[in-house]
């Protein structure tokens, strides 16, 4: 809103300063501080008021150290993330951009189905809380929506280097040509990024290519499918993750922040030339949106940290996945989250391998085994004897050396 604002300002009153909201360095900085104030000043009164309804967080006893003192937390807390984000966003962005609108619906789609899931728990008083089938069926939802969206709408395009051959034509005869003359029109495509290798992109449309060429046209479906289980698996192991105080708060912003620095070098036309990597017309504008997202993250983990006053439950936590996964795809970077969300990622096998490990040596050996002595994984270090504060310490210390490692497949191939 302030953008368009400041620009109708710009155009026809010359209005001092109108110029910096063109700037998305200078939004971005309003945002994450207007974020944080949010987060900060009116997440104590949000805490307040669940206490006040009650919300407290049941704790199964579990024998883990300083487990039953929890009992009572307010939970529902994933209300901060969202208002703290959502409003900043609404400020600062072009919300008329096809990626702000996709990551609001995002945010709004995956809010739902976790603060239903928290209801249900609460005030139904139901442990399982939302069927387990009903919450696959609004992240496959969500993943149609997102997919198709970004397959089929006119603003999702990218922009790829001329030949080098026309590049050096096109560099002699003007020495000082912009970086937009050595790339093509914007054009439609399913191309993604893959780290690690020499020639780094991958389309989807080869999944079907290679069985027949006629086969194009139905590589949506390939990516519809791609996109469905990125954002399922995601935000199950967001939520996976967040067991213990300030894990899945902390991990998650330096997971965004990571995002952050890809939308924005991928959406300018010069830093994307520079490191010779793909060029996403109108995807920098993701970077406010991240901005709110960090801002917001780091404004709950002030509550969240070691000893928590407040638990983001499901509202929080499926969010937070969600969010993620589609920045992640929207940036064309989806291939880079097992290295990225590596610790979402051993969250989840934790869980898949104690579980399928222990019904089979049950119907081998008529008992259980277990590979750790509890799963998702903080809790067998928890089970280790280790206090969580530690756990969570170096949890974010691991999650800090994947950014630096994603971050570093800009140039290693």
């Amino acid at each position: 809103m302030l953008y368009y604002l400041f620009e109708y300002l710009k155009q026809h009153f010359d209005f001092p300063g109108s110029s910096l909201f063109g700037f998305i360095t200078f939004r971005a900085a309003m945002t994450i501080i207007v974020s944080l104030l949010i987060s900060t000043i009116y997440g104590k009164r949000i805490i307040k008021f669940l206490q006040k309804q009650q919300v407290g967080e049941t704790i199964r006893d579990l024998g883990l150290d300083g487990q039953v003192e929890k009992a009572g937390t307010p939970t529902m807390g994933g209300i901060i993330i969202i208002i703290a984000t959502l409003i900043p966003v609404i400020l600062f962005a072009k919300i008329d951009n096809i990626y702000i609108i996709l990551l609001v619906v995002t945010t709004l789609w995956m809010g739902a189905i976790g603060f239903l899931d928290d209801y249900i728990k609460k005030f139904k008083n139901d442990k399982e809380g939302l069927k387990g089938r009903f919450k696959v069926l609004g992240q496959v939802g969500l993943g149609i929506i997102v997919g198709t969206t970004l397959y089929f709408h006119d603003d999702v395009t990218i922009r790829e280097k001329l030949p080098t051959v026309q590049q050096k034509e096109i560099l002699a005869s003007s020495p000082n040509v912009e970086a937009a003359k050595l790339f093509k029109a914007e054009e439609k495509s399913t191309k993604t990024t893959i780290p690690f290798v020499k020639e780094n992109e991958f389309d989807y449309a080869r999944l079907v290519t290679w069985i027949s060429p006629g086969l194009e046209k139905y590589t949506w479906i390939i990516f519809i499918l791609a996109t469905i289980f990125i954002i399922t698996a995601v935000s199950n192991g967001a939520n996976l993750t967040d067991g213990i105080d300030g894990l899945a708060a902390g991990t998650s912003a330096i997971i965004v922040l990571t995002l952050g620095i890809f939308a924005w070098v991928s959406g300018n036309i010069i830093f994307s030339d520079y490191l010779n990597i793909m060029y996403i017309p109108r995807v920098e504008e993701i970077t406010i949106y991240i901005a709110a997202f960090v801002g917001a993250l780091i404004g709950f983990l002030w509550y969240n940290a070691y000893p928590a006053q407040v638990f983001m439950g499901d509202t929080g936590s499926l969010t937070i996945g969600g969010v993620i996964a589609v920045i992640a795809i929207a940036v064309r970077k989806e291939w880079l989250i097992p290295v990225l969300c590596g610790i979402f990622l051993v969250e989840n096998l934790s869980v898949v391998m104690q579980v399928s490990w222990f019904k089979y040596t049950k119907n081998k050996y008529g008992e259980g085994r277990r590979i750790f002595k509890m799963a998702p994984l903080h809790h067998h270090y928890q089970k280790s004897g280790y206090h969580e504060s530690k756990i969570v310490t170096r949890f974010w210390i691991v999650g800090i050396l994947l950014a630096i490692v994603s971050i570093v497949t800009l140039k290693l191939r």
